[in-house]
């Protein structure tokens, strides 16, 4: 195994790492080790990955399959998105505590294809606004500027993604919600 640090492994895109993952170069357990360190590092400064679940993709890593499409890739996914066993709030207090039983079957056929959940990332009220805040997490700041906001829907998997705490990460889009975060981060 090749010896990365946390900050060289997670600048590199989702393309080179997955490539590293099917040559045997990093192991899906050293990068969900490194994003848990990424997102220890940054997260008190941004609050994008609002539900860590690190010990559920350290289990995932030891059961996924090197020629699988995204072969230990960890992901984040949007809060909106339910993973059975992890708590999806829809960004409201209605839904503060709940955890699915059920997994959603975009997330269902990530995992299949080798994606590691390390988290859920940030969102408005049932996704609806132009910034991500709600009452149960706060605000998602941006990445380049912490007095800025980072845009929304999906402004907690942008930051995310911009942070390096996560390689992909699943958003929604109906009225720019991927697009106006991806602009302002």
């Amino acid at each position: 195994m090749a010896d990365f640090t946390g900050p060289e492994l997670c600048a590199k895109s989702a393309v080179e790492v997955v490539g590293m993952l099917r040559r045997g170069e990093v192991s899906p357990l050293e990068l969900v080790e490194a994003s848990a360190r990424r997102i220890a590092q940054v997260e008190p400064a941004v609050n994008a990955m609002v539900t860590p679940c690190v010990d559920r993709a350290r289990a995932a890593a030891e059961r996924v399959s090197p020629d699988s499409l995204l072969a230990g890739l960890p992901i984040g996914v949007k809060d909106l998105t339910p993973v059975a066993g992890v708590r999806t709030t829809f960004g409201t207090p209605a839904f503060a505590d709940f955890i699915p039983e059920r997994t959603d079957p975009l997330i269902t056929r990530l995992e299949a294809r080798g994606a590691l959940v390390m988290g859920k990332t940030n969102t408005p009220e049932f996704g609806a606004g132009g910034n991500t805040f709600n009452a149960v997490f706060g605000m998602t700041r941006n990445p380049w500027n912490t007095a800025r906001n980072a845009g929304g829907s999906s402004g907690g998997a942008a930051v995310s993604l911009a942070t390096g705490e996560v390689w992909l990460s699943q958003g929604s889009d109906l009225m720019g919600s991927l697009r106006t975060p991806a602009a302002h981060c």
